[in-house]
């Protein structure tokens, strides 16, 4: 599986972006999928994750300003960001996941938020 993400950028505080994951390779329907972040300085975290059956799960810190969801075609999961932060800035990773298949990471795509 490869996963590419996409719609990192510079915003300013309280505006809104999208970031796009892309899978390839192998159908990544029955996987959980994940965002995850890091900060300078800082570990890895998770941000959001969608079960293949639809649940969601987030971060405290993002719970009600961040979104994750799933493509039609399944092969693509979305974070729809608003009420951006400054803490918020950090290269964010797509993550797939299932036991068995393993566990797959995209490249990272950077996200800086500015006051």
């Amino acid at each position: 599986v490869q996963l590419q993400a996409s719609g990192g950028g510079l915003v300013q505080a309280g505006g809104s972006l999208r970031l796009s994951c892309a899978a390839s390779g192998r159908s990544v329907s029955s996987y959980f999928m994940g965002w995850f972040r890091q900060a300078p300085g800082k570990e890895r975290e998770f941000v959001a994750g969608v079960s293949s059956s639809g649940t969601t799960s987030y971060a405290d810190s993002v719970k009600g300003r961040f979104t994750i969801s799933r493509g039609s075609a399944k092969n693509s999961v979305y974070l729809q960001m608003n009420g951006l932060k400054p803490e918020d800035t950090a290269v964010y990773y797509c993550n797939g996941y299932q036991p068995g298949p393993g566990n797959y990471w995209g490249q990272g795509t950077l996200v800086t938020v500015s006051s």
